[in-house]
């Protein structure tokens, strides 16, 4: 009997303090959810007109498993590609911390102009995804065998359509 008593005595602060962490973490999560908004808004963010405009590293990658996962001809979004035909769908990848499924401002599906990032900079389409160690990058979709290269401080923006995106693009 006091084997188990002593037991309940160990078990019962750790399940108390437990249920506190978890409730502490939860509503920590919100807070940072919230500021992670409300940072969106303010730093660069929606402009008045319904467009988002941020600055973003930007990288390439090709549709190999060596730098996707096992289906290197399937974008996260589901489209199927023809891997030599990378280069030509304009399509791009984007961190977790841009798409809305995890909190950002972008979908899949949206068209963005790509600035300050000479002869890449353009008009192109999210279909793709990058690994979670990424923030605030852009990956653009490329043939296998393309040059690699790398910008800083390029400038992406959203834009309701394609043609609202081509028609904005300075090129």
């Amino acid at each position: 009997m006091k084997d188990y008593i002593y037991t309940i005595g160990a078990v019962l602060p750790m399940l108390i303090i437990t249920w506190y962490c978890s409730n502490l973490l939860d509503e920590r999560w919100e807070e940072y959810r919230i500021l992670q908004e409300q940072l969106w808004e303010c730093q660069d963010g929606n402009l008045e007109d319904g467009t988002f405009r941020t600055h973003v590293t930007l990288t390439m990658y090709h549709p190999t498993k060596n730098q996707t996962d096992s289906t290197p001809n399937i974008t996260a979004d589901g489209t199927k590609i023809n891997i030599w035909k990378a280069s030509e769908y304009r399509y791009v990848a984007v961190s977790r911390d841009l798409l809305s499924r995890w909190g950002g401002p972008l979908e899949y599906g949206d068209w963005i102009v790509i600035e300050g990032a000479g002869k890449n900079s353009g008009v192109y389409q999210i279909r793709d995804t990058m690994n979670p160690k990424w923030t605030k990058r852009v990956d653009i979709l490329k043939t296998p065998g393309s040059k690699q290269f790398k910008y800083t401080d390029i400038t992406l923006t959203r834009y309701g359509s394609r043609s609202e995106a081509m028609a904005s693009a300075d090129y």
